[in-house]
């Protein structure tokens, strides 16, 4: 009888260790797991800051327009406070000092025409007056559109976008641009008292024949609850998988006992995955 409680204690032993995960691993998915809701909890946070962001560019953009910030608080000016704030400035172009910078719009391929506004007040603002298609690069074939005096704009405050664009450093060396970097195209024009911002001029706040206005992009991609959601699923799918890993190693121990024989000359086999007591005749 000692060889079969020896026989049973092994076996029992070894199926035990066999269903029962080592430490690291269990850490390890412990830890995954905890991650996982972080993540899919940061995402809902992230969504309820995107709400936020979005409904207060709307507010901005359709509100009626007012005077550009003063020059003594462009210090403060900010993406988060300012930026799609809708405005309005007077002055008169420079159109000797246009830049062309590249872009892609509804419109098709072209640039865009940023133009310094010169202020009675002696600063400059530059203005993106819009959109030219390639054909129409040459100054000299919109001077119909180029306004010579006292023009008022009216617009949406835009932040600068230093260095260029995607993969595509300005050269200003070259005349090459890629972004609306203002304190570069500043630099390269000769120009001083610059905002350290632009404006997007509206569509209908200029003479026909001139860049095309208005085509600003207005857009914030919101997927965080797919993102949350997905964080989630992944979490709960790993939650299975230990409780099965956990709960049905401690239901395969518990059917793993010894079974008491019914008589001196009983035999008792068990075979297959639950195989354990093994009781010979005495």
């Amino acid at each position: 009888m000692s060889e079969i409680r020896t026989v049973t204690s092994k076996a029992s032993g070894a199926h035990g260790k066999a269903a029962r995960p080592s430490l690291w691993l269990t850490v390890l998915s412990l830890t995954a797991f905890v991650l996982l809701i972080a993540l899919g909890v940061w995402q809902i946070e992230r969504r309820a800051w995107k709400l936020a962001l979005i409904d207060r560019v709307e507010q901005r953009v359709h509100a009626p327009a007012q005077p550009i910030p003063s020059p003594a608080s462009w210090p403060t000016v900010s993406a988060a406070n300012d930026e799609y704030r809708h405005v309005s400035l007077t002055g008169r172009f420079l159109h000797d000092r246009e830049t062309l910078v590249q872009a892609v719009t509804e419109e098709g391929p072209g640039y865009w025409v940023l133009t310094p506004l010169l202020r009675s007040d002696g600063t400059q603002i530059l203005v993106n007056r819009g959109f030219v298609p390639s054909e129409r690069r040459d100054a000299s074939t919109r001077r119909d559109g180029n306004p010579d005096g006292q023009v008022e704009i009216t617009g949406l405050l835009r932040i600068t976008e230093p260095k260029g664009g995607f993969l595509r450093n300005n050269v200003p060396q070259h005349n090459r641009w890629y972004s609306r970097d203002v304190a570069e195209i500043a630099a390269a024009r000769g120009l001083h008292d610059v905002a350290p911002f632009f404006v997007d001029a509206d569509a209908g706040s200029q003479s026909g024949g001139g860049p095309i206005g208005g085509l600003t992009v207005v857009r914030f991609p919101n997927n965080h609850l797919i993102y949350a959601l997905t964080w989630f699923a992944l979490a709960f799918m790993l939650a299975g998988k230990l409780f099965v890993t956990f709960g049905g190693g401690l239901f395969r121990r518990k059917r793993f006992v010894h079974e008491t024989a019914g008589g001196s000359d009983a035999l008792a086999r068990r075979t297959g995955s639950d195989a354990g007591t093994i009781v010979e005749q005495a």
